[in-house]
């Protein structure tokens, strides 16, 4: 197994570790408002969101590619963000409408890949839209783990806006998917 694929594998073993300390909740004490718990909860979801851009860079640059990867990797990397928001939504820190919203794009996406594949073996490569979806999701996601540490003393929830803005990216990459993979659909509509 090479260096990228054990990366990923990675990622996938420290989720159950996040889901367990997000549980905790105040069980371990506080440091301010912030429980110890989200803490380290936020402490894995960076290292593992940190190995989800290093095996990407990796396996593309030291031509390391294989089906394990490209299975595996965008996997792991929704299995973490989905499980990070239901559990935000959980502890009140993300609305349920909005994570709902996003769980269902990423799951339309990722059977819009695999139907691709199958009809003509097209890989559907990540586009820009996409790449800043993800981008302001990680970082909504670790404010709002992080209860908007360092930016706590705002008026507002940092966390929560970029969770506004990934859900505007969110809408738009996935019309864009759609919009672009739209003849694979032109047989079933009749044109």
């Amino acid at each position: 197994m090479n260096l990228p694929n054990k990366l990923t594998l990675l990622r996938i073993i420290l989720i159950p570790f996040f889901v367990i300390f997000m549980l905790l909740d105040y069980s371990m004490g506080t440091i301010g408002i912030i429980p110890i718990a989200h803490i380290i909860a936020t402490i894995i979801f960076v290292v593992a969101s940190v190995t989800d851009w290093l095996d990407g860079h990796l396996a593309r640059r030291l031509n390391l590619v294989t089906n394990f990867g490209k299975f595996a990797d965008p996997l792991a990397d929704k299995i973490l963000v989905m499980t990070a928001l239901i559990l935000l939504v959980g502890n009140g820190q993300a609305p349920a409408w909005v994570v709902a919203i996003i769980v269902a794009r990423e799951l339309a996406v990722t059977g819009l890949r695999l139907l691709l594949v199958e009809e003509g073996g097209t890989v559907l490569a990540a586009a820009w839209p996409g790449k800043i979806k993800t981008a302001t999701q990680m970082i909504a996601i670790i404010l709002l783990l992080a209860h908007d540490f360092p930016f706590q003393s705002l008026s507002f929830s940092l966390g929560t806006i970029f969770l506004y803005i990934s859900l505007v990216f969110t809408i738009y990459s996935g019309w864009d998917y759609f919009y672009h993979a739209r003849d694979i659909f032109a047989d079933s509509l009749g044109q």
